[in-house]
């Protein structure tokens, strides 16, 4: 999935991939790559960044999930406190925003994600193809199961 984290689809999305994910677990590689959408969404980079900085702590995942249940709160003060509630160095995370450390990594995925033909979010591959169905639960599964990769 290529995601946005102050996205009101891709925070819609979220629940229905997280029961996905459960559903399919040993059989199902979820990635998230970020492709924040700067113009409309001026939160999504900052988040993402957010996003790598847990990552660089080893918590990719809890962030990822705290920032999509925040109910669209990703102030830098927001940020510095899901990191706080998730036992991270919450003071490393924003001197990390600050001096933008992770937007490099950021910018990574953008390109990789323009370059294979994403051009909103959320963007959903299955298998190696950018899918362009619905991204409701019985869609997706079915999708997903049918996928020769």
């Amino acid at each position: 999935m290529f995601g946005d984290f102050q996205c009101p689809y891709c925070a819609a999305a979220y629940p229905i991939i997280r029961r996905i994910r459960d559903q399919m677990a040993g059989r199902l590689l979820f990635a998230f790559r970020h492709f924040p959408l700067r113009d409309i969404h001026p939160d999504a980079e900052r988040a993402a960044e957010a996003a790598e900085s847990a990552a660089a702590q080893g918590a990719f995942w809890q962030m990822h999930d705290r920032m999509y249940e925040s109910g669209g709160a990703l102030s830098r003060k927001d940020l510095i406190g899901y990191a706080s509630e998730l036992g991270l160095d919450s003071e490393r995370v924003g001197t990390e925003l600050d001096s933008e450390t992770h937007r490099p990594r950021v910018q990574r995925d953008v390109d990789s994600g323009r370059s294979s033909g994403v051009t909103g979010t959320p963007g959903f591959f299955v298998g190696r193809r950018l899918y362009g169905g619905s991204f409701d639960a019985q869609s997706l599964t079915t999708a997903l199961e049918t996928s020769s990769g």
